[in-house]
C-alpha cells in the first residue's frame, strides 16, 4: 500500500494563535482579603500563592509568550477595603511576529480604601516582534496603588539588537473618574538605533516605570532618589503620587536598582517570583 502525502491548506498551515481571558475580583473578609469571583479561559491562567493580608495572583501565559495574532485580556476588581497583588510567574516574551500584532490588555478597578500592587516581571521584546499592550486602571479617590512596568529590548546575552520590531505600550490611570496619569511608548523599525539617542535611552536596553499612589508618597521621595543611578529619576506629581523612571544598560543592571526600590515601596512584600 502506498500513501500520498497529505496536502495542507494555506489556512491550516498558519501558526496557531493564543487567546486568553481572565476575570478576577477580590473582596475584604474577616481574615483580610479573599477571592470573590474568578474565571479564566484559553492561554491565561491564575495561581494563588499563600500570602498574609492580601490576595496574591500569579499570571501565567501558557502559550509561553506572545506572537502575532495572540490576544490576552485581564479584568480585575479590588473591592472596598481589599488588597490584591498581581504579578507574573516569569518574564513575558514578545516573540517575532510573522503576521498581525500580538495584543495584551488589562483593565483594573480599585475600590474605596482598597490597595492594588501591579507587579509584573520584565517584558522582553524580541527582534521582529509586533506587540501592543494597554493597561487601564480606575481608582477610587482614596485607593492606593503600586505599579511597575519593566521592559527589556532585545537579548543582549545572545547579541540580539532590535533592527525591525514594533512596540506600543500605553498606561492610563483615572482616579474618581478624572485622569491621573497617562503615558505611552511607541517605537518601531530600528528600535536599538532609537534607544541609542541621548534623549531616549543613551544606549540602554532596559527601562522601567514605577507609579506609587499613597498618602506617604511625598515622604518617600528623598529616600527613593538616594537609591537611584544617574540614569534614574523620581518626581512627585502630586501630594500623594510618586513616579520613577529608570534606564539601565541591560536587564541585570535594571534589577540592581529596581528590586530595592520595589522592596521599599511594597513594605518588603515583593512576591517570591521576583526572587527566583
Amino acid at each position: 500500500m502506498t500513501y500520498e502525502p497529505r496536502q495542507i491548506s494555506a489556512s491550516a498551515a498558519q501558526p496557531p494563535r493564543a487567546v486568553g481571558h481572565a476575570v478576577l475580583a477580590v473582596k475584604k473578609t474577616e481574615a483580610g482579603s479573599g477571592i470573590d469571583r474568578l474565571r479564566s479561559s484559553g492561554a491565561l491562567k491564575l495561581l494563588f500563592p499563600r500570602r498574609q493580608n492580601a490576595v496574591e495572583a500569579l499570571l501565567i501565559n501558557t502559550a509561553g509568550g506572545v506572537t502575532g495574532g495572540d490576544q490576552l485580556h485581564l479584568q480585575a476588581t479590588v473591592g472596598a477595603g481589599a488588597n490584591l497583588c498581581l504579578t507574573t510567574q516569569a518574564a513575558e516574551r514578545a516573540y517575532r511576529a510573522q503576521a498581525d500584532i500580538g495584543r495584551v490588555s488589562s483593565h483594573l478597578q480599585v475600590g474605596p480604601g482598597a490597595c492594588l500592587h501591579w507587579l509584573p516581571q520584565e517584558l522582553i521584546v524580541f527582534e521582529g516582534a509586533a506587540f501592543h499592550r494597554q493597561l487601564h486602571i480606575d481608582m477610587a479617590d482614596d485607593a492606593r496603588l503600586l505599579l511597575v512596568e519593566p521592559i527589556i529590548f532585545g537579548r543582549a546575552a545572545m547579541g540580539e539588537t532590535l533592527q525591525a520590531a514594533q512596540f506600543f505600550d500605553q498606561i492610563s490611570i483615572n482616579r474618581a473618574g478624572q485622569p491621573l496619569y497617562h503615558d505611552a511608548i511607541r517605537l518601531s523599525g530600528a528600535i536599538q538605533q532609537q534607544l541609542n539617542h541621548p534623549a531616549v535611552a543613551a544606549g540602554g536596553t532596559a527601562m522601567a516605570c514605577v507609579v506609587y499612589v499613597a498618602p506617604d508618597a511625598a515622604a518617600r521621595v528623598a529616600q527613593i532618589r538616594a537609591g537611584l543611578p544617574a540614569t534614574g529619576g523620581a518626581s512627585l506629581l502630586g501630594p500623594d503620587m510618586l513616579v520613577v523612571r529608570l534606564v539601565a544598560p541591560d536587564g541585570f543592571g535594571l534589577r540592581q536598582y529596581l528590586l530595592p526600590l520595589l522592596d521599599q515601596l511594597s513594605g518588603n512584600t515583593l512576591p517570591v517570583s521576583w526572587r527566583l
